[in-house]
C-alpha cells in the first residue's frame, strides 16, 4: 500500500551507513521514490566519496554538495532540481550540528558563536530549505525532519542541541500552518537514541542507549530502518491527513514517567 512511485525525494544529511538519513533513503527507495542526495562538501572531498559510494545502489539521479550555511549552494541545489526534475515531492531534513564543547558542562557557558551555529544549522536550515522547496512542490508535498526528546526534556550533555531541537519542532508547526493551503505537509520524527556520527558527539550516548533498552516499553532502542519506515509513511498518501506533528519513534520511551 505504501507506494512512492513517481515521487521525487531530496534527502539531506547522509554521512555514513549509520546515519538515520541513510535508513530513510533506503526506505524511500524501496517504496519507489526517485532519489536526490546532498552531502556536506569538505576541502578534501571525503564526504563526497564516502556518501557517493554508499548511495550508489539507490541510483540517485541528483547528487550535489549542499552546505546549509551557504545560500549559493542551496540555490544551486534547487535550481538543479527544477532543471532535472521539474518538481519536488519530498524533502527530508536530517541536519544538526553543535560544537562539541557546547555539548557538555554548564549550559550557561554556551558561547554566543556556538549557540548561533547550532540554531542556524539544526533549526533554521529547515526553514531555509523549505522556502526553496515550496515553489517546486507544485503538486503538494511532504517535508520531514528529525528531532529528539532533548527538545522537550532535559537530557544530560545535550545542552544547546536541546534548544535547537525545540526551535526545530516549533518550526515544523509554523511551516505546517503556512504551507498547508498548498497541500504541503510538514512533520517531524523524534527518534530514540541511535549510535550515529552526530550522536557520538553527545557524552554518554552508549549509556543513554542502554538506559532506553532497560526502560522503554519495547525494551530496546530503535533502528535507522524503523525511523525510515515512519518517514516513508509520512511522505506517502497514507499520511495525507497528518501535518504539524512530531511523531515519537523510540520504542515508547517518551511515555515513561519515573525512570
Amino acid at each position: 500500500m505504501l507506494d512512492l512511485t513517481g515521487k521525487n525525494a531530496l534527502v539531506t544529511g547522509i554521512a555514513n551507513n549509520r546515519s538515520i538519513a541513510w535508513g530513510i533513503a533506503q526506505q524511500l527507495h524501496q517504496a519507489g521514490a526517485n532519489l536526490g542526495v546532498t552531502y556536506l562538501p569538505d576541502p578534501k572531498g571525503r564526504f563526497e566519496k564516502k556518501v557517493s559510494e554508499l548511495v550508489a545502489p539507490l541510483n540517485p539521479t541528483i547528487f550535489l554538495p549542499c552546505d546549509v550555511q551557504d545560500d549559493a549552494q542551496m540555490d544551486a541545489t534547487f535550481a538543479t532540481i527544477a532543471d532535472k526534475w521539474g518538481k519536488l515531492d519530498i524533502l527530508i531534513h536530517c541536519l544538526a550540528f553543535a560544537d562539541k564543547e557546547d555539548l557538555s558542562g554548564n549550559f550557561s557557558e554556551t558561547s554566543r558563536e556556538g549557540f548561533t551555529k547550532a540554531l542556524e544549522i539544526s533549526a533554521y536550515s529547515l526553514t531555509s530549505l523549505s522556502k526553496r522547496a515550496k515553489s517546486l512542490m507544485s503538486e503538494g508535498g511532504s517535508i520531514v525532519t528529525l528531532s529528539y526528546l532533548g527538545g522537550v526534556k532535559v537530557i544530560p550533555n545535550y545542552n544547546v542541541m536541546g534548544v535547537a531541537k525545540a526551535a526545530l519542532e516549533m518550526s515544523v508547526r509554523y511551516l505546517a500552518a503556512e504551507l498547508g493551503s498548498e497541500n504541503i505537509r510538514v512533520n517531524g520524527i523524534s527518534a530514540g537514541p541511535i549510535r550515529t556520527l552526530a550522536s557520538s558527539a553527545v557524552g554518554g550516548i552508549l549509556d543513554m542507549i542502554r538506559h532506553v533498552e532497560e526502560v522503554a516499553p519495547l525494551r530496546r532502542t530503535v533502528t535507522q530502518l524503523e525511523v525510515g519506515n515512519t518517514a516513508a509513511f509520512l511522505c506517502s498518501d497514507l499520511a495525507s491527513g497528518i501535518t504539524g506533528q512530531v511523531i515519537y519513534v523510540d520504542s515508547g520511551y517518551e511515555i515513561m514517567g519515573m525512570v
